[in-house]
């Protein structure tokens, strides 16, 4: 096997199919990257037997082939590389990677032992556009669960009809519920799954030349492609929480405010909360204001008033602080935030409205 590529190029692709590679895995071969060189492309994959990713370059192939490299050496050396042309030759046991005035003589693995790339026939499948699905990922990913006794609370679920994309995730502390308005007229009905959260995040954030990305699935398998990427993982089985009867059809107060000043306020209050999670807010509808108080044994308390517009009446809520700061971390701090309550030991409400469309329904807690 013989073959030249750019280095930036395979810095790229390493970049994208470093996520497959199996960290703690006790089969080598797992733990390294198949490459694979013939007509004129480079076609490398990664796989820990949950998830498998491949992606193809361009490539000077003079003598076709495969090997396996293992991944974290690979990308120690390529990212050190001068940006230039980079030659591999070899691959049985051994390979040497030569570039500029570089040379390295690295050990291989045998291609053979490597799994098989998942057959992918999509059952059924919907492209939407990446930059909007990737925001509203990063929106709803913090609030999968970590549980992996309720897998299904790992899952983000996703909903697309009538031009309308809606992700849907709960850790059952917290609810969020992200939706917005994009071209779908080619999808006939309705496309609905649970998608694993991590997938979903690792596979938005990986570089690509491609402004869709196409998301299938098969029975058993969630399938990603966009460009010259293709990243398969497991599906979650089982039904998501029907989320809509959590959200309450009316409150008893409505405070409106702008994220920043809630984002500040929030902040300096819980600096003092080091064996409390919980801040309280207190909203005074004569005043125009929301009193945010927390208070800790060990160091005092603190108290921030913050401007708000209000309608209805006097309320107040207890909630965590850091699931409260999620909540805002996710909303640009130019705009505006809402929060509906009902009564104090009701959820509270938050909701923001834009491009895209945000709600974050959190349980309080005792006060």
């Amino acid at each position: 096997m013989r073959f030249t590529v750019s280095q930036s190029s395979l810095a790229k692709a390493l970049s994208v199919v470093s996520k497959g590679i199996a960290s703690h895995s006790t089969i080598p071969v797992l733990g390294g990257i198949l490459m694979r060189a013939s007509n004129g492309t480079l076609e490398m994959q990664t796989s820990d037997l949950d998830t498998s990713i491949r992606h193809k370059i361009a490539a000077n192939v003079e003598e076709e082939g495969e090997t396996v490299i293992s991944g974290r050496m690979l990308s120690n050396v390529v990212k050190n590389l001068q940006d230039a042309a980079v030659t591999f030759d070899g691959g049985e046991g051994t390979i040497n990677v030569t570039c500029d005035k570089s040379s390295f003589h690295l050990n291989t693995l045998n291609a053979s032992e490597f799994p098989s790339f998942p057959e992918i026939a999509m059952e059924r499948s919907v492209e939407l556009p990446c930059d909007a699905l990737s925001e509203m990922v990063d929106k709803v990913y913090k609030v999968t669960s970590r549980d992996t006794s309720r897998p299904v609370l790992a899952g983000i679920l996703l909903n697309v009809e009538e031009n309308c994309v809606r992700l849907v995730a709960t850790d059952s502390y917290r609810l969020v519920v992200c939706d917005t308005n994009v071209e779908t007229s080619s999808l006939e009905g309705t496309f609905e799954m649970i998608i694993p959260g991590t997938a979903f995040h690792d596979v938005l954030s990986l570089p690509s030349d491609s402004a869709t990305v196409i998301i299938g699935a098969t029975t058993n398998q969630v399938i990603f492609v966009s460009g010259n990427t293709t990243y398969v993982s497991r599906r979650i089985e089982g039904t998501f929480p029907n989320y809509k009867q959590l959200l309450p059809s009316s409150c008893l107060t409505t405070m409106r405010t702008k994220v920043a000043d809630l984002a500040g306020a929030l902040r300096r209050v819980s600096s003092i909360a080091t064996s409390n999670s919980a801040v309280r807010f207190d909203v005074d509808p004569d005043a125009g204001l929301v009193t945010l108080s927390s208070t800790s044994p060990d160091q005092g308390d603190a108290r921030e008033q913050v401007n708000v517009e209000v309608e209805g009446e006097a309320n107040s809520i207890c909630m965590n602080y850091r699931y409260v700061g999620d909540c805002v971390g996710a909303l640009s701090q130019d705009s505006e935030v809402t929060l509906e309550l009902q009564q104090s030991m009701r959820p509270g409400v938050f909701k923001s409205y834009g491009k895209i469309n945000y709600l974050y329904l959190l349980m309080p807690v005792r006060m």
